[in-house]
């Protein structure tokens, strides 16, 4: 992977001016069927730059019309097209190749993902471009392995059991705001692994990545129909994929509202499977033997990154009384030290918000803590001028039911609360796991009993100690209403493929 100092490139803002100018011209349209076609309606949407505020792009207004023309498409290319009758080595080729062609064009892409989600160039080329390429190459390798079993017999058993996994069929993949690169590449890719034909939807506030992935999935060959990407509102295009009696299963991440919607919708249509990866208010638990420099500006760094609309960002943080003030002015201080400006300039640290909606609500959350009691040591305001802009917050004196500890405030915004010294492990958990949601939860402590007595005890899909570490691929997705099923590695493969047994006579 080429090191991010090698990028310096990116910030040439003579490319991105012209970057923005030809997404300022080109024609919204679709990708069904290996072809890009305008919306049945002609409708298009308007897609703003969070940065300013201004106009980026216009892309297409797809509705159920287009999403029955895309299944459709669908369906033809697993039925009758080779994708699913390739050989798994060829499919993984392909892969292959488009992990290279995204690499070739990283710089575009992560100018383009800046400009469109918000993010800083630094965080899109060392997190989100490293993290999608090494996921394509990942399934790519997974897709050769994808194996049943057969259970052991007697020789003379006469019959012989044993069961396939298969490719489940047309996946929709309806993709979120926060990460839209990342997101449709590791859906994409377990899909594409796994033999699947796919329709993908992304959000319509960040919709530009996917569809130059689907430029690029054109280029290498990838088959007509395979992939197909049709943009649009939730209520338009995403209710109708949610819905479809030919989708055989949707994979979402987003708001646990809108999962409950699709996980209606797959039960009132064909029972379809579904994979949900929904919203999160991940504890952060920091005890005295821990190392506060590092976890106070671990903290601070995870609320900065997408500008703290990130879904398992540890917003509530609960540190031992004896270090609370000590841990509270490492934080403030780290806080302090952040730049805010537009993701596409070399000396900002964290971008603004996608939307003034998004803005809007973080301020009512923080306004609605701070009226029933909470502190407010720093930030808690919209930055003045153009673009979507939020102070780094930072909350202290709260109770367990004020919104700032309960809701997502999905903004860079953290609510502290304490322990006793003497609290057991048992109440410091319960203190996590009070919480509808269990995506991530946050541990910083050095001794050993503390460490795996909690990870037992936490309510959550993730734990992760003293900043984590490692170079493994583990599967990610929550428990309670952070969703079920999960992504990443033959894990995130698996919800892609279908078991049939056989019982072969003679």
């Amino acid at each position: 992977m080429t090191p991010v100092s090698a990028d310096t490139e990116a910030y040439d803002a003579h490319a991105l001016d012209a970057l923005r100018a030809s997404l300022a011209q080109r024609p919204p349209a679709l990708l069904i069927d290996g072809r890009w076609q305008a919306a049945a309606s002609a409708a298009a949407l308007q897609v703003d730059a969070p940065g300013d505020g201004l106009p980026l792009a216009h892309i297409a207004a797809g509705d159920a019309r287009d999403i029955d023309l895309a299944v459709a498409a669908a369906r033809r290319a697993f039925r009758h097209g080779p994708w699913p009758r390739l050989p798994a080595t060829r499919r993984a080729a392909l892969l292959f190749a488009l992990a290279d062609a995204i690499e070739r064009e990283r710089i575009e892409l992560a100018r383009l993902e800046s400009l469109d989600a918000g993010h800083t160039l630094r965080s899109i080329l060392a997190g989100d471009l490293a993290l999608g390429l090494r996921s394509l190459r990942d399934y790519a390798g997974w897709a050769t392995k994808i194996a049943g079993e057969t259970p052991a017999q007697s020789a003379d058993a006469g019959a012989m059991d044993y069961f396939l996994r298969e490719p489940i069929g047309v996946a929709g993949l309806i993709t979120p705001w926060n990460a839209p690169f990342l997101m449709v590449l590791q859906k994409l890719a377990a899909a594409l692994a796994a033999g699947c034909t796919a329709v993908i939807k992304p959000a319509e506030l960040a919709p530009l990545s996917a569809l130059r992935i689907g430029e690029l999935c054109l280029q290498v060959g990838i088959p007509a129909g395979v992939v197909n990407i049709v943009t649009g509102t939730g209520a338009a295009a995403g209710r109708a994929l949610a819905e479809h009696p030919d989708v055989d299963l949707v994979s979402f991440t987003g708001s646990t509202a809108v999962g409950r919607s699709i996980l209606a919708a797959a039960a009132h249509s064909n029972l379809k499977r579904v994979v949900l990866e929904l919203g999160g208010k991940s504890p952060v638990l920091v005890f005295a033997d821990a190392d506060l420099d590092r976890a106070a500006a671990a903290i601070v760094a995870e609320i900065a990154f997408k500008s703290g609309q990130y879904c398992a960002a540890g917003s509530r943080v609960y540190v031992q009384a004896c270090v609370r003030e000590a841990l509270i002015e490492r934080m403030q201080a780290a806080m302090d030290r952040l730049r805010v400006g537009p993701g596409h300039l070399a000396d900002s640290d964290m971008g603004p918000m996608i939307s003034q909606a998004q803005r809007e609500r973080a301020l009512d959350i923080v306004g609605h803590s701070r009226a029933a009691g909470a502190r407010l040591l720093r930030g808690g305001h919209a930055l003045p001028g153009p673009g979507y802009y939020f102070e780094p917050t930072l909350l202290t004196d709260l109770t367990a039911d004020m919104r700032a500890m309960r809701e997502e405030i999905f903004a860079p915004a953290l609510a502290v609360a304490s322990f006793a010294d003497d609290a057991s492990l048992d109440q410091v958990a319960a203190l996590a796991n009070d919480s509808a949601y269990g995506l991530s939860a946050k541990l910083w402590a050095r001794d050993v009993g503390t460490v795996h007595g909690l990870i037992r005890r936490l309510e959550s899909g993730q734990v992760v100690v003293n900043g984590g570490g490692g170079e493994a691929v583990l599967p990610f997705g929550g428990v309670k209403q952070s969703g079920y099923g999960r992504e990443n590695g033959h894990v995130g493969l698996s919800a892609f493929t279908e078991i049939k047994s056989v019982r072969l006579g003679y």
